[in-house]
C-alpha cells in the first residue's frame, strides 16, 4: 500500500465530529481527519513496518498520517536527519508523544537525542526530549542508573520552563524515572527537592506534583515488592 492509499483509508474511517473534542484537549486539528488511536493502531498492524511509507506519510503533513508514521517507521532505520526533521515539524502534543513513545525512544539514538532536545528552545522540541526520557524510563531496560541521572539533571535544569507542554513533560519524565526502582525513586525525590528550592512557580508545580506520587505508599510498596523478586 502506498501513501495515497493509506491516506484514503484514513479518510474512509474518519469522523470529523471528533475534531471539536480533540481541539478541546489542545490537539491541533487544522489538518486532522478525526481517526481514533485504536483505529490507527489496527490499520498500522495490518500494514506492518514500512519505513519508506512512514516517511512519505509524515511528509503529507496530515495529523493522523504523522501518527501512523510513528507506528510504521522502523526505529533501527531511522536516521538522525530524519529524527531532526520530524522533531522540528512537531506542533501538537499528541503527535509529539506518539512519536516519542512509538519511535524515538526505540531508536539507538534515543538517549542522546532526548538530552539534546531537552535543551532546545521550541516548546514541542523540548517536550519531545522529556517525553522520550519518560518512555525510556519505562522501556529502556538496558539503560543504567547513570543514564537516568543525566535525565534527572536535565529535569532540574529545565523545571523553570512554565510553558504548559514543557512543564508537564518534565514532570512526566521525573515521575517515570522515580518509579523505575528504589534507588532511582530516592534520587528522583532528591531532584524534586532541588527543583522546589529553585523557588519559581513552574519548578514548584513540577516538584510538588511528582513528590505526591513518588512518596506515596502505593509506589513505594510496588518498588519494594519489585526489588524483592
Amino acid at each position: 500500500m502506498n501513501a495515497e492509499e493509506v491516506l484514503g483509508r484514513l479518510e474512509a474511517i474518519s469522523d470529523r465530529t471528533r475534531l471539536t473534542g480533540m481541539a478541546r484537549y489542545g490537539i491541533k486539528v487544522d489538518r486532522a481527519l478525526g481517526v481514533s488511536m485504536p483505529e490507527m493502531r489496527a490499520l498500522a498492524k495490518s500494514l506492518g513496518k514500512d519505513h519508506g511509507l512512514a516517511m512519505q506519510l509524515w511528509g503529507s503533513g496530515v495529523h493522523e498520517a504523522r501518527i501512523m508514521a510513528s507506528l510504521l517507521a522502523d526505529p533501527k532505520l531511522l536516521t538522525e536527519e530524519q529524527m531532526e526533521g520530524m522533531v522540528n515539524d512537531l506542533d501538537s502534543w499528541d503527535v509529539c508523544d506518539q512519536c516519542c513513545s512509538n519511535l524515538f525512544s526505540r531508536s539507538p539514538l534515543a538517549m542522546r537525542k532526548a538530552l539534546e532536545w531537552s535543551g532546545r528552545e521550541g516548546e514541542f522540541q523540548k517536550r519531545a526530549g522529556f517525553a522520550t526520557m519518560a518512555a525510556l524510563a519505562v522501556h529502556g531496560k538496558e539503560l543504567l542508573d547513570e543514564d537516568m541521572l543525566l535525565f534527572l539533571e536535565a529535569t532540574v535544569r529545565e523545571s523553570h520552563d512554565d510553558r504548559n507542554y514543557v512543564r508537564k513533560a518534565v514532570n512526566w519524565a521525573l515521575r517515570q524515572i522515580g518509579k523505575r526502582d528504589q534507588n532511582l525513586n530516592a534520587l528522583s525525590i532528591e531532584a524534586a527537592e532541588r527543583m522546589m528550592a529553585k523557588g519559581d512557580r513552574a519548578s514548584r508545580w513540577v516538584a510538588s506534583d511528582a513528590l505526591r506520587e513518588l512518596r506515596s505508599d502505593a509506589v513505594r510498596e510496588r518498588l519494594k515488592n519489585r526489588q524483592g523478586k
